[in-house]
């Protein structure tokens, strides 16, 4: 093979390679969720959760409701951390958007392996 076209091979499978590792970092790397803090009152849950699931933040709360498919376990404390996971994901995980008036905070570890 010509040294030009080796060195051409080589480049191409170096630059695809490193691409490859940043999406992963990327991907894998800054994975968050954003769930109802436990100690998070009753009052202040609902109200959350209205919001949320209301017309002005836009939340997609339609698995949450009874007949969809993430309606189990059927707790406030479920329901709510889906719609603010929702939001939360639908503002691109953006500072702010995962506090609701001081209901719900930012974990790393999926909560679904909880």
């Amino acid at each position: 093979m010509a040294p030009s076209k080796l060195f051409s091979v080589m480049f191409m499978s170096t630059f695809v390679t490193t691409m490859i590792l940043m999406n992963v970092m990327i991907v894998r790397g800054d994975k968050t969720w954003c769930v109802a803090k436990s100690e998070a009152t009753t009052k202040q849950l609902i109200d959350a959760l209205n919001y949320a699931c209301g017309p002005v933040a836009g939340a997609d709360c339609e698995p949450i409701q009874l007949t969809g498919s993430c309606y189990n376990p059927n707790t406030l404390q479920s329901h709510a951390s889906y719609a603010f996971n929702s939001y939360y994901q639908i503002k691109k995980q953006a500072n702010g958007t995962c506090d609701f008036a001081g209901s719900a905070n930012v974990v790393s570890i999926d909560p679904r392996n909880k």
